[in-house]
C-alpha cells in the first residue's frame, strides 16, 4: 500500500487527500536518525531542554483552529472536548519543562569517600539518572492530542533526554501530521538534531512491529487494546536485546457504592454515574464499567435512576467503525453471560454510533464467570448486587488489575472503606472517593497505571511528572576524577539549583 486516507468518524467514509504510508525502510531511517541524535540531545542542559518543550507547546498553539477541526472530523469528538485536550497537551509539555528545570528527575546522589573507615574504606560514589535511548511511542485512538503525537508519553520521553519516534494512530493521521510538523518546527527552532523527533504514518500493524523490533529503540510507550499491547510486548521480549514496553491496556474501573452513601443519595448517584459512563461515548480508559454494591433499597434507587438516564441517552459517534463494531461484539458477549440481565439501553446506534447499555448480575454469578470482568470499550457497564460486605470483598479480590477504583461513601461508611482499602491497593493505581474516575489530573501526585492488564508495569504511570522515570536509568560513578565526572556530579556543581542526596541527607539548593 503506497497511500491511505483519513476516515471521517461520523460517516465512516474517507476524506481529504491520500496520505503516504511509511515503509520498513522509513522505519529504519527514522530509528537511525534518532540514534544519531541521542548523544547530542541527552547532553543538552536543563534550561535548553525545558525551553524546547515549551517551544513545542507554542508551536501546537500556533496551528490554531485547523488542528481542532481536523481532530473533530477524524475522532467525532466535540469541539469543547478537543479544545480542552489541546490545553492538557500544552499543559503537559509545560509541566515537564518545569520538571526538567528543577532537576529532581536526575536523582543526584553523592556518597563521599571514607578513606579512614574501618574495617574497610568507602570509595567515592556518585549517581545520576540518564536517558535510556531512542523511544518508540504509539498514539492512542481515544485522545488524538493528549495521548498521541505530542502526548504525555512523548513529552516525558523528550523531557528525559530521549529522542522519540512516534507511530501515529491511523484513526487521526491528519491531526497527528499537524502536531508532528509543530514538533519538527520546534526541533529546528531550537537548533537540535533532526532525529530528536520522527513521525511514522500508516494503517498497518507491520509498521509498529518493525519499529519495536528495531535494535536502536530502547523503550516503548503504548496506549491501546490488550491484544495490541501484548503483541508489542512479545516482539520486544523476542529481540536479541529485550526492551521494556510501558503499555496501558485494559481496565473496567470498579465503582464501589457503600451502604450509607447509597441510602442517603442512591438516586442522585445513579444519574451522575450515567453522566460519567456516557462521557465521550464511553471511550475513556477510566470509564466506570463495573459497579459493586450490597443489596438494599439504596441500590434499587441507584439502578432505577441509572436505568432512566441510560434510556434517555442518545447514541454517540465512536472513534472508528472498527471500535464501534468491537463495542457491539463486547455488549453482545456480556449480554449472553449466564446470570446477566439487561437493565436498560439507550436509543439505538448505527454503523458509526454506539448506544449506552446497563446490565446487572449477582455477586455469585460474577464470581463464577470471569468473562463479566473483561473490558467493553464504550458506554456499557454492569452492576453487581452482592449479598453482603464479605461477598463484595471477594468480588474485588477476584478482579484483574485496574487503573482506578472508586469509593462512594459517607462518614458512617469509613469502617467498611478502611477494610476494603488494602484490597483495592492491590488492584488499582488510583483510588478515589466520592467522584468519578473519568477525569485524570496532570500533576505530580497522579498515577495513571496499575497492575496487569491495566498496564504492563504497575510501578509506572503514563500521566503526571513521575512518567519521566520510565525513560531513565541509574548510573553509578566510583572514584571518578572531578574533571572526568558529568558536570552535575562534580563538587563545583553543588548549589546549581538541583537537589542532591549527599551522604544520605537531602540538600535542597
Amino acid at each position: 500500500m503506497s497511500d491511505f486516507h483519513s476516515i471521517a468518524a461520523e460517516t465512516g467514509q474517507p476524506h481529504g487527500e491520500p496520505l503516504k504510508v511509511d515503509s520498513s525502510a522509513d522505519v529504519a531511517e527514522a530509528c537511525r536518525k534518532a540514534d544519531a541524535a541521542f548523544d547530542a540531545y541527552r547532553a543538552t542542559g536543563r534550561e535548553e531542554r525545558a525551553a524546547f518543550l515549551e517551544r513545542i507547546a507554542e508551536e501546537i498553539l500556533a496551528i490554531g483552529d485547523s488542528l481542532i477541526e481536523a481532530a473533530m472530523t477524524e475522532s467525532g469528538l466535540p469541539r469543547a472536548r478537543l479544545e480542552g485536550e489541546r490545553g492538557r497537551t500544552v499543559g503537559q509539555l509545560r509541566l515537564f519543562a518545569d520538571v526538567v528545570r528543577k532537576g529532581r528527575w536526575q536523582q543526584l546522589r553523592i556518597d563521599p569517600a571514607m578513606p579512614d573507615r574501618q574495617p574497610l574504606p568507602r570509595p567515592d560514589l556518585r549517581l545520576r539518572m540518564i536517558p535510556v535511548g531512542p523511544v518508540a511511542i504509539f498514539g492512542a485512538s481515544n485522545f488524538p492530542l493528549a495521548f498521541s503525537t505530542a502526548g504525555g508519553d512523548t513529552a516525558s520521553a523528550l523531557a528525559a533526554g530521549c529522542p522519540v519516534v512516534v507511530k501515529g494512530h491511523p484513526a487521526h493521521p491528519i491531526t497527528g501530521g499537524l502536531v508532528a510538523q509543530a514538533i519538527a518546527s520546534a526541533v529546528a527552532a531550537c537548533g537540535l538534531p533532526e532525529g530528536v523527533f520522527q513521525h511514522l504514518s500508516g494503517p498497518s500493524n507491520d509498521l509498529g512491529a518493525a519499529l519495536v523490533d528495531d535494535p536502536r529503540i530502547m523503550a516503548v510507550g503504548f496506549t491501546g487494546s490488550r491484544a495490541g499491547g501484548l503483541a508489542l510486548i512479545r516482539i520486544a521480549q523476542a529481540r536479541d536485546v529485550p526492551i521494556p514496553v510501558y503499555a496501558e491496556m485494559s481496565s473496567i474501573n470498579p465503582v464501589l457504592l457503600l451502604p450509607e452513601a447509597l441510602k442517603a443519595r442512591g438516586e442522585a448517584l445513579g444519574a451522575a454515574f450515567v453522566g460519567s459512563l456516557t462521557m465521550g461515548a464511553g471511550q475513556f480508559c477510566t470509564n466506570p464499567g463495573l459497579v459493586l454494591a450490597v443489596e438494599g433499597e439504596g441500590l434499587d434507587a441507584f439502578i432505577a435512576a441509572a436505568a432512566e438516564a441510560v434510556t434517555q441517552a442518545q447514541p454517540q459517534t465512536m472513534l472508528t467503525v472498527g471500535i464501534r463494531d468491537a463495542y457491539a461484539r463486547g455488549v453482545a458477549t456480556l449480554a449472553a453471560c449466564p446470570g446477566v440481565e439487561t437493565v436498560a439501553r439507550g436509543a439505538e446506534g448505527d454503523r458509526t454510533r454506539g448506544d449506552a447499555v446497563l446490565f446487572q448480575t449477582t455477586g455469585e454469578a460474577f464470581l463464577a464467570d470471569s468473562a463479566m470482568g473483561h473490558e467493553v470499550f464504550g458506554a456499557a457497564s454492569i452492576v453487581v448486587r452482592c449479598k453482603d460486605e464479605a461477598e463484595l470483598a471477594r468480588v474485588v479480590a477476584g478482579l484483574e488489575g485496574q487503573l482506578t477504583a472508586t469509593l462512594h461513601m459517607d462518614s458512617a461508611d469509613a469502617g467498611m472503606a478502611a477494610r476494603l482499602l488494602p484490597i483495592l491497593e492491590r488492584k488499582a493505581g488510583r483510588i478515589l472517593a466520592n467522584g468519578w474516575p473519568t477525569g485524570v489530573e496532570v500533576c505530580h501526585a497522579m498515577v495513571h497505571g496499575g497492575p496487569f492488564p491495566a498496564t504492563s508495569d504497575p510501578r509506572t504511570t503514563s500521566v503526571g511528572s513521575l512518567a519521566i522515570d520510565r525513560f531513565l536509568r541509574p548510573v553509578s560513578y566510583q572514584n571518578i576524577a572531578q574533571d572526568v565526572l558529568p558536570d552535575e556530579l562534580r563538587d563545583s556543581a553543588i548549589g546549581d539549583g538541583a537537589p542532591r542526596l549527599i551522604d544520605g541527607t537531602l540538600k535542597l539548593d
